[in-house]
């Protein structure tokens, strides 16, 4: 396995790996890698000759109070990792590579529609952010496909979009949401949770199971629901950002027609970030 920094020595190995037929599959990511990041890089592993695995912290997605300094870099760790699991070659560009002239004149994308609520609510210019690196990282790599984990559902449905709208000739995947034994989704922010908090993070799914129950035995009082796991989140010591019930493929607020349903879920654990989700088809 190899690991390069600049546009230059991606585009120099991509190009000999194309001159020999080979299929090219992009795992976007922003290190610190855990299990979830490495099931991405093994179903990629399945699916395409060549594994490019890109570890960016991207500055674009972070709002002014967000962790950006403070969010872990562990290189050295990550490479072991992947190399493991069968990555080919990882890429890991400084920010002054991907944005030389810096984030104020550098284009931006935007995709409307999916990025609005729920988290888009909530972080104002985050999905602008991933549209746009993940954009250059698809212009840069030109992946025949892109894997993408399931956990950061909103995510996932905002990157499909852009590469439909932009008639993109990528196939984009969505790997399962990857769980510690106790249900909390695996998260490089859960290193952030004290002990006493992270005993206490599984309530986020288990509050997405009872919701999902429910939806399961036809109720449809959808807004009641959304209350009903505000509060259990709340008794539990979380603030909840937001409790959505949703159209799985629109993001839009589910009506009792709809028979693919999502519930999207972000709370506040201390000063830990959560987010999760759970389909239920009906």
């Amino acid at each position: 396995m190899r690991t390069v920094h600049t546009l230059k020595e991606l585009r120099t190995i991509l190009r000999g790996y194309r001159r020999q037929g080979k299929t090219i599959g992009l795992v976007p990511t922003m290190g610190n890698l855990h299990e979830g990041h490495i099931s991405l890089v093994r179903k990629a592993v399945e699916s395409a000759d060549i594994v490019v695995t890109s570890i960016f912290v991207n500055p674009m997605q972070f709002g002014a109070t967000e962790d950006l300094d403070t969010y872990p870099r562990t290189l050295v760790e990550d490479q072991d990792k992947l190399a493991e699991a069968g990555n080919t070659l990882v890429f890991a560009p400084s920010a002054e590579e991907i944005y030389p002239e810096g984030l104020a004149r550098h284009t931006r994308v935007i995709v409307p529609d999916v990025s609005e609520g729920h988290c888009g609510a909530s972080r104002p210019g985050h999905f602008e952010g991933v549209a746009t690196v993940v954009n250059m990282l698809f212009n840069m790599v030109q992946p025949d496909l892109a894997i993408f984990g399931e956990k950061d559902f909103q995510q996932l449905a905002v990157i499909r979009k852009m590469t439909h709208d932009l008639m993109l000739p990528i196939e984009i995947v969505g790997g399962p949401t990857v769980r510690e034994p106790d249900g909390l989704a695996k998260s490089s922010r859960n290193g952030y949770l004290s002990a006493e908090e992270r005993a206490t993070a599984p309530v986020v799914y288990q509050t997405l199971q009872q919701v999902a129950s429910h939806l399961a035995d036809g109720r449809t009082d959808f807004q009641a629901l959304e209350q009903e796991a505000v509060k259990r989140l709340s008794e539990a010591g979380l603030r909840p950002d937001y409790v959505n019930i949703v159209n799985s493929l629109t993001l839009k607020p589910a009506n009792p027609a709809d028979t693919e349903l999502t519930v999207l879920v972000a709370a506040f654990l201390g000063t830990t970030r959560l987010i999760d989700n759970l389909s239920v088809s009906r």
